[in-house]
């Protein structure tokens, strides 16, 4: 890395400049910081996560944009010794309110992860498993209709129509993240966060799942976290750019792509550090 870096002192935050746009917040965060036992990770952040936009998170790694993604589902809850001060509201509900049931904040917020992790069951089963454990059919027609219409949002009925009962775990890479996907999408969320869900896959794989994002945005809020400036420019309406665990720079992603007003935001970009 060519740029020096003060790694355990936090940079001044760039003031994030008000979005042009007549937009919805849907999720907010506002003083976000994380701490790993006494390692701070993530360092004051506040933004506003756009209603059914989605939102991209770069930076280099380490930076914190997984750290950050992981707080507005709670995944950091199951870390030990992580800690999460500030406050993310979604819907003007604090997420960290102590009355919140986190199972339920999950089926609200879903997350599909960078490796596809299809549970060691048949292609139903994994769609079903969301819709039974929180009780969204009375009857195996009304499952049979959930899982049929989740596999088709996630573009991938036509490829296994015929062998639902065959594990999850045969399919490819690319049609085991769509898998992945669609059982997100079956309890209905309203966020769905995604962490590097490409990075895994073959550049066709990849184009699938971009084509996908494209298409379940009209219905979704989506918070994705790539290491492809590419991809965020591609997918997203709105991009944050994280270093040293500061959100250093957010707004419309082809203003940040083409006149960053950052200097480090800049440098990152052009490849001068990364």
């Amino acid at each position: 890395m060519s740029m020096t870096e003060d790694s355990q002192t936090p940079e001044a935050s760039t003031p994030v400049e008000t979005l042009t746009t007549e937009t919805t917040p849907k999720m907010i965060g506002r003083d976000v910081s994380v701490f790993y036992a006494d390692k701070q990770a993530l360092f004051d952040v506040d933004i506003d996560i756009v209603e059914k936009e989605v939102t991209a998170l770069i930076g280099p790694s380490g930076c914190g944009k997984s750290t950050f993604l992981r707080c507005m589902n709670r995944m950091n809850d199951v870390i030990e010794g992580c800690s999460v001060t500030g406050t993310i509201s979604m819907d003007d509900g604090d997420i960290y309110d102590p009355k919140v049931d986190v199972v339920q904040l999950r089926a609200r917020v879903g997350m599909v992860f960078q490796k596809p992790n299809p549970f060691p069951k048949s292609i139903y089963e994994n769609v079903a498993y969301g819709p039974r454990i929180h009780g969204l059919a009375a009857n195996k027609a009304e499952m049979d209709a959930i899982v049929e219409s989740s596999l088709r949002r996630a573009s991938l009925w036509e490829e296994v129509k015929d062998r639902l009962e065959q594990p999850g775990t045969g399919l490819s890479g690319g049609q085991q993240q769509r898998l992945c996907i669609a059982r997100a999408i079956a309890v209905e969320p309203e966020v769905i966060l995604m962490d590097e869900p490409c990075s895994a896959l073959d550049p066709i794989a990849t184009a699938r799942i971009e084509e996908l994002i494209h298409e379940l945005r009209e219905n979704f809020t989506i918070v994705i976290v790539t290491h492809s400036m590419q991809q965020a420019a591609r997918v997203s309406q709105k991009t944050a750019f994280f270093h040293l665990g500061n959100l250093v720079e957010y707004g419309e992603t082809e203003v940040l792509f083409t006149n960053p007003s950052d200097e480090r935001t800049q440098g990152y970009i052009t490849g001068r550090f990364g």
